[in-house]
């Protein structure tokens, strides 16, 4: 869409309801020898009712593996 402006917070908001996984990779060589590999990944997400964050505190009404 050529000639069309998003603005920041809206790309922002359309990636995060989603999500988006980032990946990559950097090597450090010398004279063709692999002497460092880092790999990179990382997934970012909007947290909601829908998907709860994994720190936060556990859900109403119980689930597998809660003590009652």
């Amino acid at each position: 869409m050529p000639g069309r402006q998003v603005a920041l917070i809206d790309l922002l908001d359309r990636l995060l309801t989603g999500g988006v996984v980032i990946t990559g990779d950097v090597v450090l060589s010398l004279a063709d020898i692999d002497l460092v590999r880092v790999s990179l990944r990382a997934l970012i997400v909007s947290v909601s009712v829908e998907n709860p964050s994994p720190w936060g505190p556990p859900p109403e009404g119980g689930g597998p593996g809660r003590v009652r």
